[in-house]
This record gives structure tokens, C-alpha cells and sequence, in this order.
């Protein structure tokens, strides 16, 4: 690791006020997969349990974009600070206009109004795509996940108990809506 360089080979000094949400690449499956790992191995925003290597997360990218949704990534300079996509609500037919959203933020990008800022480049991406409505879930509690989607107009719309089991304790999931389509 050259000197200067953080372990996700990003420079840690980037300034994050010099930052663009652009599309993800299989090439930024490493530090996606850095940034993923850290809420892997610290956090319940996601029941994952085992760290997820590089290549799974340039198979999960484009798996995402093959099937003609959006994985964005948000960075300064060469330094991740975040990542969103969308990914099918269930596999039936029927719901084929309706997503589920992911959004993930390395802690310096927090309370600083990225996650917002690349939440709505996710969901105008969203609506450009023909999607009718996307479904936001999280791990409760977690007030600033629970903020961010009410900001952008997503409804609540329930909670499931108990649903999730990590670091020795069941967690509840909540869920969010918003509708996309004009129509």
C-alpha cells in the first residue's frame, strides 16, 4: 500500500466537497466492497455475515445493471464515499416495476447530505427507467436511515419483527414506500 493511501485504495484527504455520483463499474468492486465490508463486519444495517471479496461484488454489480437498473457510486476524486442501487422487489412478473433500494455511505459521508444527494440521482434514474415504486428497508433502529427516506416522500408502511438475527440479537425490519410513476 503506497504511503497515504487507504486500505480501500482511496486517498484518504480526497475533499468530499469535490464529489460526483456517476455509474459503478466492475472496476470499483473493490472499494465497493471495502465500504460494504466495514457495515459487514460493524453494523446491522445489513444481515450479511461472512465479507463479501471483489469478484462476488463485480458479479453483484452487474448482475444489477444486466438487469437494467441503476448502481451508482458516489466519489471524490479516487475516494468512495457511497454507493446506491435497486434491485428487484420478487421475481414475479407482476412486480417487475417495483425495486428494492440499497444505499451505503462510509462514515465520513455521513450527516452531510450525500446520501441525499445520491438517493435522488437513484430514484430520478428510477423514474426515468419506468419504475412504478421502490420499497426501502431497514434494520431498526436506525433514525437516520428512517429520516433519509422520509425526507424524499417515503410512506411507512410496516415493520416486521424480529426478522433478523446478528451479533447474538433479533432485529426488526422496517420498510418505506414511495411511488415513482407520475401516472
Amino acid at each position: 500500500m503506497a504511503m497515504g493511501e487507504s486500505p480501500t485504495g482511496f486517498a484518504p484527504d480526497a475533499p468530499l466537497y469535490a464529489h460526483v455520483v456517476r455509474d459503478a463499474t466492475p472496476a470499483d468492486a473493490s472499494s465497493i466492497a471495502a465500504l460494504y465490508n466495514v457495515h459487514v463486519r460493524e453494523t446491522t444495517v445489513t444481515f450479511e455475515l461472512d465479507e463479501v471479496d471483489d469478484l462476488a461484488m463485480a458479479g453483484r454489480v452487474v448482475d444489477v445493471q444486466t438487469r437494467g437498473l441503476p448502481w451508482l457510486v458516489l466519489a471524490a476524486g479516487t475516494r468512495m464515499l457511497g454507493y446506491a442501487y435497486a434491485s428487484p422487489w420478487k421475481p414475479r412478473a407482476g412486480y417487475a416495476r417495483t425495486v428494492e433500494t440499497s444505499i451505503y455511505l462510509a462514515e465520513a459521508a455521513c450527516g452531510q447530505g450525500l446520501g441525499t444527494q445520491l438517493y435522488l440521482a437513484l430514484l430520478a434514474r428510477l423514474r426515468a427507467a419506468g419504475m412504478h415504486g421502490a420499497i426501502g428497508g431497514t434494520a431498526l433502529p436506525n433514525p437516520s436511515s428512517v429520516a433519509l427516506h422520509e425526507r424524499l416522500g417515503f410512506e411507512h408502511v410496516g415493520v416486521f419483527r424480529e426478522v433478523g438475527c446478528k451479533f447474538g440479537r433479533w432485529i426488526d425490519v422496517g420498510y418505506w414506500y414511495v411511488r415513482l410513476a407520475a401516472e
